[in-house]
């Protein structure tokens, strides 16, 4: 798995996206950081014993496409995070927490271990990888602060931290040009 700072800088990067000119609230930002690392609570499973290949296991269905779907209806409903705006406002926002839950699973299929990801569970449980591979699977526990975490964290920070800086500048480079550039 990629590691929960990982996760979190990609959930940032997607927020300050979604977010453009405005400035969300504190609430939002713990939210979208939560989606981005609630799939990894299958994790506590393991401790369980539940078998890491079954459908609860590491990487089963908290990392589907279906779990992220319903986590972003969930936390995007009027309860939580989509307090009182409208129908649109509060769909887009179910939309992205979705994506930043789904982000997860991506992220996970990037590694270069464990047994795949269950994109498609619960109707189908296939673990899957993409054919690309370029992240350090982050060791679980205690061994994440170790010589091998350090080198993980290397890895994220080429592969996915490089990326995320660009897309946290790019995006402040448009909203300084549309704020330029709109009358008033």
């Amino acid at each position: 798995m990629a590691t929960i700072f990982s996760h979190a800088l990609v959930a940032v990067s997607l927020g300050k996206v979604y977010s453009g000119t405005r400035s969300p609230t504190s609430r939002f930002w713990m939210l979208s950081i939560a989606c981005s690392i609630l799939p990894d609570l299958d994790v506590v499973g393991l401790a369980l014993g539940v078998p890491y290949g079954s459908f609860w296991g590491h990487r089963g269905f908290s990392h589907s496409l279906l779990f992220a779907c319903v986590v972003g209806i969930i936390i995007g409903s009027p309860g939580l995070g989509g307090g009182r705006k409208s129908v649109t406002a509060r769909s887009f926002l179910c939309i992205y927490y979705a994506i930043v839950t789904a982000s997860h699973g991506v992220l996970d299929a990037l590694t270069n271990g464990g047994l795949g990801v269950a994109f498609f569970s619960p109707f189908d449980t296939t673990r899957y990888f993409f054919g690309w591979r370029p992240l350090e699977v982050s060791p679980i526990g205690a061994a994440f602060f170790s010589r091998r975490g350090l080198g993980v964290l290397a890895s994220e920070a080429i592969w996915l931290g490089a990326p995320c800086l660009l897309i946290l500048i790019a995006t402040r480079l448009y909203q300084r040009r549309r704020r330029s550039s709109s009358p008033g």
